[in-house]
């Protein structure tokens, strides 16, 4: 059992295999979790994330929140601020949190996925 407060992607992977049509994948060579190909959750690439991080996949509107309630757990470089995203210290946060955080990153990619299907079926 690993110590409390210790989080890994191997955590990560468990808690978000658990949310309905979630599939483990990889994205730029680097362990990720998806949802219809789109990517929830992933061990960022670029070397402006601090090691044992996790970029998850949420609003633009929610993240000045997330950053303002918890800067100690939640971050964002100048490589990741274009993306809708933010950066997570795994050793800081908990997995209760972690789980919630992974729910809410679920919703907004499989939301952005219903509210676009009907212009990719359009499109020839």
């Amino acid at each position: 059992m690993m110590p409390k407060g210790v989080i890994t992607f191997e955590a990560v992977r468990k808690i978000g295999l658990t949310l309905p049509g979630v599939e483990e994948g990889t994205a730029y060579g680097s362990p990720a979790l998806k949802v219809h190909g789109k990517i929830i959750a992933a061990v960022p690439i670029n070397p402006s994330a601090e090691p044992g991080s996790l970029m998850v996949r949420v609003d633009f509107e929610s993240r000045p929140e997330l950053l303002a309630a918890a800067p100690d757990i939640y971050y964002i470089t100048d490589h990741y601020a274009p993306y809708d995203g933010i950066l997570v210290r795994l050793a800081r946060i908990d997995e209760s949190v972690l789980r919630d955080l992974l729910g809410m990153a679920h919703k907004f990619v499989t939301s952005k996925l219903t509210s676009r299907s009907p212009a990719r079926k359009r499109r020839r």
